[in-house]
C-alpha cells in the first residue's frame, strides 16, 4: 500500500492544531475544487487527496491511529484494533489467561485476533463472525446540506454481484454526520450477518457562506453613502431568497446584523433553523470625479 503523508498533502506540521488543519483544508479545497478547475484531471486528483487527508487528520481517533501505525492505520482499524483481545478464554485453566492489548500485537505481528469469533461453553470454536461495518466518505455542497440530497452508492449483493443503492442524506447534515445503511457492509462468516454501510458526510467549503453549527455567516458590501446616511440593501440567502436589510444611518464598517431563522435547518427538527449573520463591509468609491473630490474635501474641512 502506497504511503501518503497527509500532513505534507495539507502543508501543515505534524503538531498542527485542529484549527490549522481546517484552515489549510479550506484554502486548498477552494483552490483545487472541480468547479474552479473544470476538466483538469490533475486538480481533480489533488482535490481527492486533500479530502482524503482531511478526513483522517480532522478526526482525533483516526489521526492518532495514523500517527501510530502510518500506512497500516486503516488495516489496524478494520481488524478490530483498540479493543483489547482477551486471551483468558483460551488459557486452558482458571487464572491462566492474560489480557493482551491488540494494538501491541499489531505492531509486531499484523492480524493476531479474530474479532467476532465465539467459543461455546462445551469447547471448540463457533466460526460465526458478524460482518464488519464499512465506512465511506461522501462530499456534499452546503446547498445540498440545506435541503437534503441523495447519493447513488455502488455496493455488492450477497451473491457478489455489483448493484447500486440510493442513500438519502437528510437536511441539516454537517461534517461528521453519519448515515447508516443497514446490511450493506462487509459480509459475515459462518452465517453471521452482514455489517452496515456508514456514510460519513463531509460538507465542502462555500464561496460566500461560512457555517457554525446551524448558523450561517456572510459578508455584504455596502456603499459608503448608505453606511453614512442609511438605506436599504438586498441580502441573498443560501436558498436563493433575497431579503431587504435596513441599514441605519451612521452604521460602522464591520457591523454584524442578525437575520433570525435564515440559517441551516436542524437535522433533528428541520422546521427549526439557525440564524444568518450578515457583516457589513464598506465599499469605498474607486474613482472620484472632480466634483466628488471637491465635496469630500469640503466635508473633511468641516470635520476639523
Amino acid at each position: 500500500m502506497e504511503y501518503k503523508d497527509y500532513y505534507r498533502i495539507l502543508g501543515v506540521d505534524r503538531s498542527a492544531s485542529e484549527q490549522e488543519i481546517k484552515q489549510a483544508y479550506r484554502k486548498l479545497a477552494r483552490q483545487y475544487h472541480p468547479d474552479i478547475n473544470p476538466g483538469d484531471k490533475q486538480a481533480e486528483t489533488r482535490f481527492k487527496e486533500i479530502n482524503e487527508a482531511y478526513e483522517v487528520l480532522s478526526d482525533k481517533e483516526k489521526r492518532a491511529k495514523y500517527d501510530r501505525f502510518g500506512r497500516d492505520w486503516n488495516r489496524y482499524e478494520q481488524v478490530g484494533g483498540g479493543r483489547g483481545f482477551d486471551w483468558s478464554a483460551y488459557g486452558g485453566g482458571s487464572g491462566g489467561g492474560v489480557s493482551v492489548d491488540f494494538g501491541d500485537i499489531f505492531e509486531t505481528l499484523f492480524g493476531g485476533g479474530m474479532p467476532g469469533t465465539q467459543r461455546p461453553a462445551g469447547g471448540g470454536f463457533n466460526m460465526r463472525m458478524e460482518g464488519q461495518d464499512v465506512e465511506r466518505t461522501v462530499d456534499i455542497t452546503l446547498e445540498e446540506a440545506f435541503s437534503g440530497t441523495q447519493r447513488r452508492i455502488q455496493a455488492t449483493s450477497a451473491d457478489g454481484n455489483p448493484r447500486t443503492i440510493t442513500a438519502k442524506i437528510p437536511a441539516g447534515a454537517d461534517n461528521g454526520t453519519r448515515v447508516r445503511i443497514a446490511g450493506e457492509g462487509g459480509p459475515g462468516m459462518g452465517g453471521g450477518n452482514r455489517g452496515d454501510l456508514m456514510l460519513l458526510v463531509r460538507v465542502l467549503p462555500h464561496e460566500h457562506f461560512q457555517r457554525e453549527g446551524n448558523d450561517l455567516k456572510t459578508d455584504v458590501q455596502v456603499d459608503l453613502y448608505t453606511l453614512l446616511l442609511g438605506g436599504e440593501i438586498q441580502v441573498q440567502t443560501l436558498d436563493g431568497k433575497k431579503l431587504t436589510l435596513n441599514i441605519p444611518a451612521g452604521t460602522p464598517n464591520g457591523r454584524v446584523f442578525r437575520l433570525n431563522g435564515q440559517g441551516m435547518p436542524s437535522i433533528r427538527s428541520p422546521q427549526q433553523r439557525g440564524d444568518l449573520y450578515v457583516t457589513a463591509q464598506a465599499l469605498l468609491p474607486s474613482r472620484l470625479s472632480a466634483r466628488e473630490r471637491e465635496l469630500f474635501e469640503e466635508l473633511r474641512s468641516l470635520r476639523r
